[in-house]
């Protein structure tokens, strides 16, 4: 898994995303309840990419038990009003991350890891760029390749194949 590294705080961080929850929740007329404030600070705390099934494996270690119903709702939530965003990564599985700066995802299709990078030019470009009928807000671009780790062992195993 990645890592997304902040320079707020994380009272900060949680300060603005439980903002951002509290109005969405208001202007959509749903309930402000205490367990959908103990999903998102959570959710905040988690390192780099994570599945749901991570994230109630979180809230049962600080023993703060939610249905899963209750989480999946809570983060399809926490999606609408931009506190996280949803990737498909190549998985089964949806992988959700905080809201962060567009960056791409490097998926090796070895092992399964996550990179993150930023690439400014490519950034600028995808978010100025003019759509008919369409104003982007974001954007998710995922590469696919191998890991200098897994492209080693494909060359030892190579190597060991022609001996």
């Amino acid at each position: 898994m990645s890592e997304n590294v902040s320079p707020q705080s994380a009272e900060a961080r949680y300060a603005e995303a439980e903002a951002r929850l509290t109005s969405y929740l208001r202007t959509h007329a749903r309930r402000k309840t205490p367990e959908r404030f103990a999903i998102l600070r959570e959710a905040l705390a988690m390192k780099g990419h994570f599945a749901i099934h991570d994230l109630l494996e979180a809230m049962e270690r600080t023993h703060y038990h939610v249905s899963r119903g209750t989480v999946y709702n809570t983060v399809q939530l926490l999606c609408d009003c931009g506190v996280l965003r949803r990737h498909l990564l190549d998985t089964d599985q949806a992988l959700y991350e905080c809201q962060t700066a567009n960056h791409l995802h490097l998926v090796c299709a070895g092992c399964g890891k996550i990179k993150e990078a930023t690439h400014p030019e490519l950034s600028r470009l995808l978010i100025t760029m003019k759509y008919p009928a369409f104003k982007a807000n974001y954007f998710s671009a995922t590469l696919f390749g191998y890991c200098n780790a897994c492209l080693r062992k494909e060359k030892a195993r190579n190597k060991g194949e022609k001996s």
